[in-house]
C-alpha cells in the first residue's frame, strides 16, 4: 500500500456486507447480547478478526454519553504501593467494564492539575485521585466541570468529599504499640514528606499509643524530612540520642532507612527496630523483610470503583466514606524473636 493511502477501517458495515447479516444483529453480536445465538454470534465475531475489526470506542461514547473510562491519579509509581494499588483498581474497573488511564502526579499540584486536564480531555466518566497537600484546586476544577471524583487512600477531612482509606490513626497505633511491646521506649516517627491528612493522622496515633503505655511525650520524636540526606542525618541523630524503634510512614521509606543502616554494617533489629506500613511483602516478596501495617487494598479499589460508578449513576447522593481498619503483620523487625501477644507473624518473610 502507498504510504500517502490512508488505511482503511473495517466497520460494521463492511461485516454485515461479507455475512449477510443487518448492521444491528452484528453490533448485538460483537456486544455478546443474549437475543443473538451463539452460533450467529461465533460466525460474526470470527469474520470481525478476520477482517481485523477494532471497536471504535469514541463512536460509542457519543451514542451513550460514557466512555467507560477512568482517569486514575496516583501518586509516583516509584513507590511499589501504587503499583499494587492500580493494579487493584485495574481489576475492579474490567469487572465492571471500565478501562482505566494512569496518571502520576509525584504529589505536585502542578502535575496533578495537568493529569487532571488531560484525563478530561480523553472525556473520561469519572476520576480517582490519590490527592496531594494542596488538592483543594484540582477538586474545584472536577466540581467546576461536574466530572465526579473519588478520594482514594488519603483524603482532605472534609465531608463532602467522597473518599476511601484505611484508619490512619488506628495504624499509627498499633505500629507504634508494638515497637512498645517488643520493648522499646524511646521511639521515632520518620516521613520524607508531608503526605495529606495520613501523616496527621498517624501522628496522632503514634503519640496515642505512647500515652496509653505511660511512655512521656518527650520521648516520642517526629521528622518529616524533604530528602535523603536530611532523612539520614535524622537517623543518624536519633541513634545518637539513644532512639531504639523507629514508625516509618510507608514501606519504601523504612527500606531506605534499612539499606541506609546496613551500609554503615548496622543492623535491623539489633541496631534499630522499624515497622513500616503499606504491607507490600504482602504483595511483592521483597527480601529485606519488616513489621508493618496491612489492610484491605483489593476492597478498597473495589469501593472506590463502586463508589465512582454510584455516583456517576445518582449524582444528588449524600457524600459516601468509607474507611478499612488495619491490622499489623509481624515479621520480627520490632526486634522480638517472636511476635508480642495479640500480633501475627506473617510466616513467609521475617527476620530469623
Amino acid at each position: 500500500m502507498p504510504r500517502s493511502e490512508k488505511p482503511h477501517r473495517c466497520t460494521l458495515q463492511d461485516i454485515a456486507e461479507r455475512t449477510g447479516f443487518t448492521v444491528n444483529t452484528v453490533s448485538r453480536a460483537l456486544k455478546d447480547k443474549s437475543d443473538i445465538s451463539v452460533a450467529t454470534r461465533e460466525q460474526i465475531k470470527a469474520v470481525a478478526d478476520e477482517m481485523g475489526y477494532v471497536r471504535n470506542r469514541a463512536a460509542s461514547s457519543l451514542r451513550s454519553g460514557r466512555t467507560k473510562t477512568i482517569g486514575v491519579i496516583a501518586g509516583g509509581m516509584s513507590n511499589p504501593y501504587y503499583g499494587i494499588m492500580t493494579d487493584a483498581i485495574q481489576n475492579a474497573a474490567a469487572e465492571l467494564g471500565y478501562s482505566i488511564l494512569i496518571f502520576c502526579s509525584r504529589d505536585e499540584i502542578e502535575t496533578e492539575l495537568r493529569a487532571v486536564e488531560t484525563a478530561l480531555s480523553y472525556q473520561v466518566d469519572g476520576i480517582l485521585l490519590f490527592p496531594c497537600a494542596e488538592s483543594e484546586r484540582t477538586i474545584q476544577r472536577l466540581k467546576a466541570v461536574r466530572i465526579p471524583y473519588v478520594l482514594l487512600a488519603r483524603h482532605l477531612n472534609r465531608e463532602e468529599d467522597d473518599y476511601v482509606v484505611c484508619d490512619d490513626e488506628h495504624g499509627g497505633y498499633l505500629a507504634t504499640k508494638h515497637l512498645i511491646m517488643s520493648g522499646h521506649t524511646r521511639l521515632g516517627f520518620l516521613s520524607s514528606f508531608d503526605v495529606v491528612y495520613s501523616s496527621e493522622c498517624r501522628v496522632r496515633g503514634f503519640y496515642r499509643a505512647l500515652e496509653e503505655a505511660g511512655i512521656p511525650k518527650e520521648n516520642g520524636l517526629t521528622a518529616c524530612c524533604l530528602g535523603r540526606t536530611e532523612s539520614r542525618l535524622q537517623v543518624d541523630f536519633w541513634r545518637r540520642i539513644g532512639v531504639t524503634g523507629m514508625f516509618v510512614f510507608c514501606d519504601e521509606e523504612a527500606w531506605r532507612v534499612i539499606s541506609y543502616l546496613q551500609a554503615q554494617g548496622l543492623s535491623i533489629p539489633r541496631d534499630m527496630a522499624i515497622v513500616g506500613f503499606d504491607n507490600i511483602q504482602g504483595s511483592l516478596p521483597i527480601p529485606a523483610p519488616i513489621c508493618s501495617i496491612e489492610y484491605d487494598i483489593t476492597g478498597m479499589a473495589k469501593s472506590g470503583i463502586n463508589m465512582l460508578r454510584s455516583r456517576l449513576h445518582q449524582p444528588d447522593l449524600p457524600p459516601q466514606h468509607v474507611v478499612y481498619l488495619p491490622r499489623l503483620v509481624c515479621r520480627a523487625s520490632c526486634g522480638t524473636a517472636e511476635p508480642p501477644v495479640g500480633f501475627e507473624r506473617d510466616q513467609d518473610s521475617y527476620f530469623r
